[in-house]
């Protein structure tokens, strides 16, 4: 399993939400671009990059700043925030080696599903967010401020037969709040769709929880900040970081 850096973009600066609420921002004085710099120079290959701003509007708003970053790191992007038409996907495309798409993924499946079979998968990451309900993950959307009925066998099963390779599932109720993950829920995930690239998100506090999410057969765990608050040591952080 390796290590995903995120970070996330609002104002065009480093903040973090607690819980996804925009009201509950910390906001980090480190410049996006050498951050960025600093976890190549760990050993990442990959950035996930969220614009927060992109998400509130409806259109991506960083890209030129995430352009900026790509230039200066060599990284790959996975970008997330803002992506809600085909003119926003082919711009966030061009600065971008994959983007997230999460409220679409659940309100416009027919079209998700069409550029996906026309881009191809690995262009694509599907964001299932998700709460626990009775023991049963439900997602949820618009920024965690919508629930639905619909679950998250449901949500992937559906996209399955389009090519689908990489899901980023975050447990909203642990994101942002340095609760430990939902190991569980990922082995689960794991355990149910094995041929699925599968991202973990959510309440990463410490180098434990990154061993742990290892055991669960998980590609990837995102963290953004126990990251920034030096949470998870340099060293610490090697194993999981694909060029260290």
């Amino acid at each position: 399993m390796y290590l995903l850096p995120a970070i996330d973009l609002r104002n065009g600066h480093c903040v973090r939400l607690l819980y996804g609420d925009f009201e509950r921002e910390t906001r980090y004085e480190v410049d996006p671009v050498e951050l960025a710099l600093e976890y190549r120079q760990l050993g990442a290959n990959w950035l996930h990059v969220v614009d927060l701003d992109g998400a509130a509007s409806g259109e991506p708003a960083h890209l030129e700043q995430i352009a900026a970053i790509k230039r200066a790191t060599g990284l790959r992007i996975q970008l997330g925030g803002g992506v809600r038409s085909r003119a926003n996907l082919l711009a966030a495309l061009d600065v971008a080696d994959r983007v997230v798409l999460g409220s679409l993924a659940v309100s416009s499946p027919e079209l998700v599903e069409s550029w996906i079979r026309e881009l191809g998968a690995d262009r694509f990451t599907l964001g299932f967010d998700v709460r626990i309900r009775a023991e049963v993950p439900l997602l949820t959307t618009h920024g965690w401020t919508r629930d639905s009925e619909l679950t998250l066998a449901q949500a992937i099963e559906r996209y399955l037969p389009a090519g689908l390779t990489h899901v980023l599932c975050t447990d909203v109720d642990r994101d942002g709040a340095l609760s430990g993950p939902n190991v569980e829920l990922y082995r689960d995930c794991v355990a149910r769709w094995p041929g699925i690239e599968l991202q973990a998100s959510g309440g990463i506090r410490d180098v434990d929880d990154l061993r742990s999410l290892a055991e669960t057969g998980a590609a990837q765990a995102i963290s953004g900040k126990a990251l920034l608050e030096g949470r998870i040591g340099a060293e610490e952080m090697r194993p999981f970081l694909p060029n260290a």
